[in-house]
């Protein structure tokens, strides 16, 4: 796996400390690893968040619960842990 340098979530300013509350797992206190790439760029970081919001979010004919399972088996298959 490749190495990216990252802004560590607790020292976060500016922009970037504007996203913490949009980002952060709440149940863990931090920030997921796939997020945190996109410290050195917060405009990245705000685009992939609500590119994943919208997803997660989004019709009508998948209830929140069949497009979290749709994630699920989609990490599975890419053997990620998220």
């Amino acid at each position: 796996m490749a190495w990216i340098g990252t802004i560590p979530d607790d020292e976060w300013e500016g922009a970037l400390g504007d996203l913490f509350g949009e980002v952060v797992d709440r149940t863990s206190g931090r920030v997921d690893e796939i997020m945190a790439i996109h410290s050195l760029n917060p405009r990245g970081m705000s685009a992939h968040s609500g590119l994943y919001q919208s997803a997660m979010a989004g019709t009508k004919t998948l209830r929140k619960v069949e497009r979290e399972l749709i994630a699920l088996v989609v990490s599975l298959e890419n053997e990620c842990h998220y």
